[in-house]
């Protein structure tokens, strides 16, 4: 029953020849109801034509109105003023005409055909009952999809009993269309005893995993899912709520506070699923924006990889804080141009350049570097994927560490004020191509502040995965559970660490303001978190579980692959700033001289298209980089005989 009303409801049951033809029995019901009212009274009909006859023409010159008006046009369940409209002209049309037409009958033959009080009578009926038949097909379809909806409406409860989740039920209560019904609130406060709020009741209990109570209440009202205000709550109490749900398999929907709402989309697209990420063990990052924006307030600043998932975060941030002009460099075209409308449409205000370049391309770089004279430089340019760079480490070498040197030596040139480069925690006591090479880059801008005659301060953030990146774990395991599986974990004890987006980047501007020169910072990444976990529990907030309807598969450590990343080597130790989430690692610094000669010859190795001898050239200027699951192994065990 239920797939038949759907299927009225969405199907254009009416089409125009009906609506015609519909009009057209009205019109001629309204001619015989005319007919008949007036047939009683002393006015007269006049005898020049057959009743028949005028019917026929007055009827077809309502339908040539019709036609004129397009009367037909419009959906009838969604007819509009102007609908109405239409059909009023077409009625006031017919009767003009019809008058005109019996006028000038009468001036020329002496007699008329039609009785004008017929007429007008005729277009009265005519107009009202058309009109009366669009609003009762109008009031019919949204009676139909009042009782339809109600059907499949989700049964949710709100948790929580404050001003904001109080709008949230107000919102859900006042707007029929939604897609979900509120039974009522959850509070685990006494005062709220056996009160109703917007008409609906307060349930008074905890919400737990192990809660009978809790898990009675869900079962007598027939409950689908739990609604929450998330940014009303902490982290540890998301989590709780979000176990107890998932243990009586239910839904949990997230909403954000009623000054975070989107004004321009409806409610309903606003609340989503509770997402994995609003469950890690994250903290609200706290800057000192005065800072910031005295660093970067008037500074022209290039932003490398500046279409990229971190470059541009940065770029988005930098514009909150009034540059003179950003430089957004990419080599990804079709994403290039993706951040130009972003901005466009966003930051209406923002004076900002797209420069397609590749960080390789050094004569392309200096041109870039001439026009635009940069203050600061921000480089997230880089090759990042570890089993991708593990198989060709030319292209590590090309990127990410010839790129940053182009960069770093086009920096002193020009005398650019600050450098802050994006690094990553795989440089630390590195297992595979990527890591390896952004320490050499590391290691190359470090040396090179120790230089003589250098004025540029070179600052390295270093830190772990971010969510939502891309090509990170949460969008390919989203991925994969949309396609039904199976979800692939590498080891089943593998853990990383994790950072937001936009927390990462708040974190690079804030060290940026922090650096005197050739320190790397690192940030406090919180609790590590174990991939298997993850994957299940995303596997669950799906609605789905894990093993059964979908299944995980362990598939073996990748090339280059640690079970576990580290932010400092032994070799290195950390100082605090400042900023609690902020520390700066002290690692020894090379000669610049030496430096240099060695990436030289890795360079001259990649030209020579031998990538186990490029890995081992890497090897000699990083020496604590160790191959783990690689296929270059066996240079390690070479080096230790």
């Amino acid at each position: 029953m239920r797939t038949r009303t759907i299927g009225l409801l969405n199907r254009r049951y009416l089409p125009r020849w009906a609506v015609l033809m519909l009009d057209v029995l009205i019109c001629l019901a309204s001619f015989v109801l005319a007919y008949l009212i007036l047939d009683g009274t002393p006015l007269k009909f006049q005898n020049v034509w057959p009743t028949p006859l005028r019917a026929l023409f007055i009827l077809g010159i309502n339908v040539f109105f019709f036609y004129i008006f397009r009367t037909y046009a419009g959906i009838v369940r969604h007819s509009t003023f102007t609908d109405v409209f239409r059909v009023a002209a077409a009625s006031f049309f017919t009767a003009i005409t019809v008058v005109t037409y019996n006028t000038t009958y009468y001036f020329f033959q002496g007699e008329k055909i039609f009785l004008t009080t017929a007429v007008i009578l005729y277009m009265f009926f005519s107009f009202t009952l058309m009109l009366f038949f669009r609003i009762a097909v109008k009031e019919a379809y949204q009676y139909i999809r009042r009782m339809n909806t109600a059907k499949i409406k989700k049964r949710v409860l709100i948790v929580g009993m404050d001003n904001q989740t109080i709008n949230l039920g107000r919102a859900l209560t006042s707007e029929s269309d939604q897609a979900f019904q509120l039974i009522g609130f959850i509070s685990d406060d006494n005062s709220t005893k056996r009160l109703n709020v917007l008409g609906k009741p307060v349930f008074l209990t905890s919400i737990k995993k192990d809660s009978k109570e809790f898990s009675s209440l869900l079962e007598k009202h027939r409950i689908d899912g739990v609604l929450m205000v998330r940014d009303s709550l902490s982290v540890a109490e998301t989590n709780e709520i979000v176990e107890a749900c998932l243990a009586n398999k239910i839904q949990v929907f997230n909403m954000p506070s009623v000054e975070n709402w989107n004004q321009k989309q409806d409610l309903q697209t606003q609340i989503k699923h509770i997402e994995i990420e609003d469950l890690l063990d994250r903290y609200p990052i706290e800057i000192d924006s005065a800072i910031i924006k005295n660093d970067l307030e008037h500074k022209t600043i290039l932003v490398t990889g500046g279409a990229g998932s971190i470059g541009s975060e940065i770029v988005r941030q930098l514009s909150l804080f009034n540059p003179r002009k950003i430089v957004v460099l990419d080599n990804a075209e079709s994403a290039l141009y993706e951040m130009e409308l972003y901005l466009e449409n966003n930051f209406p205000d923002l004076k900002f350049a797209s420069v397609l370049a590749d960080v390789r391309n050094i004569d392309r770089l200096e041109m870039i570097f001439a026009t635009y004279k940069f203050d600061i430089v921000f480089h997230a340019a880089a090759y990042k994927h570890v089993p991708i760079i593990e198989k060709n480490p030319y292209e590590a070498v090309g990127v990410n560490i010839s790129g940053t040197i182009n960069l770093a030596n086009l920096a002193v040139q020009h005398g650019i004020d600050k450098f802050v480069m994006i690094s990553t925690d795989k440089a630390v006591n590195p297992t595979n191509v990527m890591g390896a090479s952004k320490r050499a880059a590391e290691m190359y801008v470090q040396s090179l502040q120790e230089k003589i005659g250098t004025h540029t301060r070179f600052i390295t953030t270093r830190f772990g995965n971010v969510l939502g990146s891309n090509g990170s774990v949460i969008p390919h395991f989203r991925k994969q559970i949309e396609a039904g599986g199976p979800v692939t974990v590498t080891h089943k004890d593998i853990i990383r660490y994790f950072m937001t987006i936009p927390e990462a980047c708040q974190l690079v501007l804030q060290a940026g303001t922090m650096g005197k020169g050739g320190e790397i910072f690192i940030f406090d990444m919180g609790k590590p978190v174990r991939i298997l976990d993850m994957a299940e529990r995303m596997i669950k907030l799906s609605g789905f579980q894990p093993y059964k309807d979908i299944d995980i598969k362990i598939t073996g450590l990748r090339p280059g692959e640690k079970l576990y990343e580290e932010l400092l080597s032994e070799t290195a130790e950390s100082l605090p700033t400042f900023h609690s989430k902020i520390m700066v690692s002290k690692v020894p610094t090379e000669d610049f001289y030496k430096v240099s000669e060695k990436i030289q010859a890795i360079v001259k190795a990649t030209n020579q298209n031998k990538k186990t001898e490029v890995v081992l050239k890497i090897k000699e200027l990083v020496p604590e980089y160790i191959s783990q699951n690689s296929e270059y192994q066996f240079l390690d065990i070479q080096h230790q005989n």
